[in-house]
C-alpha cells in the first residue's frame, strides 16, 4: 500500500473475532476477544440507507475497506466509532491494494445507523 492509499484509512477500527470454549457441562462459552487495531475506511451511506437507517431492526449493508495485510475474516466484529459490524466476507482485488470487508449492521432503538465524519 502506497502512501497516497494509506492515507485514505482515516479510522481505527478495532477487530473481535468469537471464542468458543468448552463449559464442561457438554456446551461451549462463546466471548469475544480483541484480535487488534487496524487502519479502515467506511463507504459512505447510500441514500436509501440513510432512509431505512434510523429503524428499530433493520439490517444496513456497509463495505468497509481496510490495509491489504489486516488480519479480518468472515464472522469478525468490526467496531469503528461506535458502530459494531458482522464481517460477512473479505475481497481482495487482483493486486493487493486493499482489502475488502462486507459488513451489516443491526439498528437498534436509539442507535445511531453511521458513524460522524
Amino acid at each position: 500500500m502506497n502512501v497516497a492509499q494509506a492515507g485514505l484509512l482515516n479510522r481505527t477500527i478495532t477487530v473481535r473475532r468469537r471464542v468458543d470454549s468448552p463449559d464442561g457441562a457438554g456446551g461451549y462459552t462463546t466471548t469475544w476477544a480483541a484480535v487488534g487495531m487496524v487502519p479502515g475506511r467506511l463507504s459512505q451511506p447510500t441514500d436509501d440507507q440513510r432512509t431505512t437507517g434510523g429503524q428499530d431492526g433493520s439490517d444496513l449493508t456497509q463495505p468497509v475497506y481496510l490495509a491489504p495485510d489486516a488480519d479480518v475474516r468472515r464472522g469478525d466484529e468490526l467496531h469503528v466509532d461506535g458502530l459494531v459490524l458482522e464481517v460477512l466476507a473479505t475481497f481482495g482485488p487482483s493486486e493487493p491494494v486493499y482489502l475488502r470487508a462486507d459488513c451489516r449492521s443491526r439498528q437498534t432503538e436509539g442507535g445511531t445507523p453511521w458513524p460522524a465524519g
